[in-house]
């Protein structure tokens, strides 16, 4: 999607919602790299749906790596929403990371305060949006990157 496409007020709602998005993330990716404490085996060996497969993940020569990726997937993801900094790319690998959530939390279909969709359908749906319209393009460092590939294509 072109800035032309939307508004100014649409503009600064989107970049407001990227904002938003990257330090929910961010924050949670923090938090989880500066205890050292921290683990994501309860979370892993709590799933309920397609607990064998998430029983791989906490598997102690794979729970080492697993926490290291969960932490700095996250806090990559935040900087990369806050800066708008290569948003579709990492927005799917929210995505996916989402999906993994989803249904270690849950007995899909039968959700926390729900039927199907909760928070993790919600982010989802948010970063799938993000992906869609090209975020990064409103505000961000991917319109500075692309306008700086267009630049270079021009001076050839």
């Amino acid at each position: 999607m072109k800035n032309s496409e939307l508004s100014k007020g649409a503009q600064i709602w989107l970049f407001m919602l990227r904002l938003g998005m990257g330090w929910l993330f961010l924050y949670a990716g923090l938090i989880k790299v500066l205890d050292p404490l921290w683990s994501a085996e309860g979370f892993l060996k709590g799933a309920k749906t397609f607990s064998g497969f998430y029983a791989w993940f906490f598997d102690p020569n794979m729970l080492w790596a697993v926490n290291i990726i969960n932490e700095w997937a996250l806090v990559l993801l935040g900087a990369s929403l806050i800066l708008g900094f290569f948003v579709r790319p990492s927005g799917i690998f929210g995505i996916v990371l989402m999906f993994l959530y989803y249904f270690a939390s849950s007995a899909v279909p039968s959700v926390p305060n729900g039927f199907i969709v909760d928070e993790h359908i919600i982010l989802i749906l948010l970063l799938a949006f993000l992906v869609a319209v090209d975020a990064g393009s409103f505000l961000g460092l991917d319109r500075f990157l692309r306008n700086q590939e267009k630049a270079k294509v021009e001076n050839y």
